[in-house]
């Protein structure tokens, strides 16, 4: 009768069968994605045809030079301004109505249109005219829209 197994040996492999084995993987590896391969060594060859290696050498070596002269030129007054005020003005994007600001953005693109053409027709407005122009209902809202607006803007800077 056969003897029980007591134990399983993990059989170990010595530094020279790993090595042998992760050579075989890359040879498997390199043969199936040939094409990619190829792409990236033509990629490589370009890159160092135009400098760009060595230039990205360079900045390698120099990597605590660089760090330092970016990080002085990021925290200068005007760079400071310029993010606080990225800041600001995505924070205010998030407050407004999709919906308003895109008929916003419409109605401006309109009266830059018919501005357009008054401007080629080379009309005069006489003060009579104009007067007339407030009982056209498109005046008539774009001034009450004004007005408000004003009047907001001036809530908003008393604060």
């Amino acid at each position: 009768m056969a003897v029980p197994i007591t134990g399983i040996k993990k059989q170990q492999l010595t530094e020279e069968q790993l090595k042998e084995q992760k050579l075989d993987n890359l040879k498997e590896l390199l043969s199936e994605n040939e094409e990619a391969v190829n792409q990236v060594f033509s990629i490589m060859a370009e890159l160092n045809d135009i400098g760009a290696l060595e230039a990205a050498m360079k900045l390698l070596e120099a990597k605590e030079e660089v760090a330092h002269i970016a990080l002085g030129q990021l925290t200068r007054k005007p760079v400071t301004n310029i993010i606080n005020n990225l800041m600001g003005v995505a924070g205010a994007l998030t407050e407004l109505n999709p919906e308003t600001t895109t008929k916003l953005i419409e109605g401006l693109n309109t009266g830059v249109d018919e501005a357009s053409k008054a401007l080629e027709s080379n009309e005069k407005v006489s003060a009579f005219k104009l007067m007339k122009m407030i009982n056209d209902p498109d005046v008539n809202r774009a001034l009450n829209f004004g007005v408000h607006f004003l009047k907001g803007l001036g809530k908003g800077l008393k604060e």
